[in-house]
């Protein structure tokens, strides 16, 4: 798709994510647009636009990871520069939406961050959100814009099925009670059955497994999650799963935060692969033989095509496994 003088779009990206951004625009036979995302000594965010952009469609890529205020920050001053520019439209490329953890209250006097920064995207000057394996649903409803909410399990199922690990040879593991509903989409793309790891969680990053329901002796269990932080729950549900006498056990997962000394307990552990997508920059050291990436810029870029041309972006998983 090649910008054309009416009706053009252009792609942005700020410091969170270039490889993948400029991915996308491959994908879409284009450049990045020409913009600066730098700062000043105190730390402020400073944001230089340097080519017009009045009444174009804009695409601003920016997941907001580690450091994820100073990304939050940045994605927000963007939109702005990019409302006073007076783009016509400013679409939100979201890979990973920050806070996401904290969509609820679970105690008193706790915060729905999550819904604080929907508030903010929209304040600052957002046309739509496009994202992707939101933690929770209900966050497409914190925002009175129209939200693309994108899935990568079709693209982990063609991965697993390249693999053969499809059938009953394999469970799909639900790391938690709130996972069934991603395990079991899965299992159906593959005609396998599941299994689910019932855990608690006493305090942030921090969880214990306390049963495992389901059959996974005799199998290779792949456990599906929509992000991995610290890795902790992870190892300890592919520990149990392996002394319930699983064969082998992998993990997916869509937004590899992977922070702290995450790599090097997931090298550490039993898994035979972790497989998880481009939405995040990997840490130094991920390219372990343990860890598999799939690229989601291809689906990007065609919900990308779809969005400026006004089209249907549900009709990308239509037929697809």
């Amino acid at each position: 798709m090649t910008p054309t003088i009416n009706g053009a779009y252009r792609i942005f990206c700020g410091n969170a994510n270039p490889k993948l951004a400029e991915s996308i625009a491959a994908e879409l036979g284009t450049d990045l647009g020409d913009m600066q995302v730098t700062h000043f000594s105190d730390g402020e965010v400073q944001v230089k636009i340097n080519e017009s952009v009045r009444g174009l469609d804009i695409f601003v890529v920016q997941p907001c990871c580690a450091p994820v205020n100073e990304r939050i920050m940045e994605l927000l001053v963007i939109i702005d520069a990019f409302r006073r520019a007076s783009a016509r439209r400013i679409t939100v490329v979201l890979p990973y939406y920050p806070y996401a953890r904290q969509d609820k209250k679970y105690k008193p006097r706790e915060p729905i961050t999550a819904r604080l920064i929907a508030d903010l995207i929209t304040v600052a000057g957002a046309s739509r959100i496009l994202t992707i394996d939101l933690h929770a649903g209900q966050i497409e409803g914190y925002f009175n814009l129209p939200v693309d909410h994108l899935r990568a399990r079709p693209i982990i199922a063609e991965y697993l099925r390249s693999r053969g690990l499809v059938d009953k040879k394999i469970v799909v593991v639900s790391p938690d009670v709130g996972g069934v509903t991603r395990a079991r989409s899965l299992a159906e793309d593959l005609g396998s059955p599941i299994a689910i790891i019932a855990k608690r969680r006493p305090e942030p990053n921090r969880s214990e497994v306390m049963e495992v329901i389901g059959d996974v002796k005799g199998r290779i269990a792949v456990m599906i999650d929509d992000m991995i932080d610290t890795g902790g729950s992870l190892v300890q549900g592919a520990a149990a799963i392996a002394e319930m006498g699983a064969t082998e056990v992998y993990a997916c997962c869509t937004h590899p935060i992977l922070s702290g000394n995450a790599l090097d307990r997931l090298n550490r552990s039993v898994l035979k692969e972790l497989v998880v997508t481009d939405s995040l920059p990997l840490p130094p050291g991920a390219e372990s033989l343990k860890v598999m990436v799939l690229s989601i810029a291809p689906l990007f870029a065609d919900a990308i095509r779809r969005i400026h041309a006004d089209r249907s972006v549900s009709e990308l998983f239509e037929g697809r496994g």
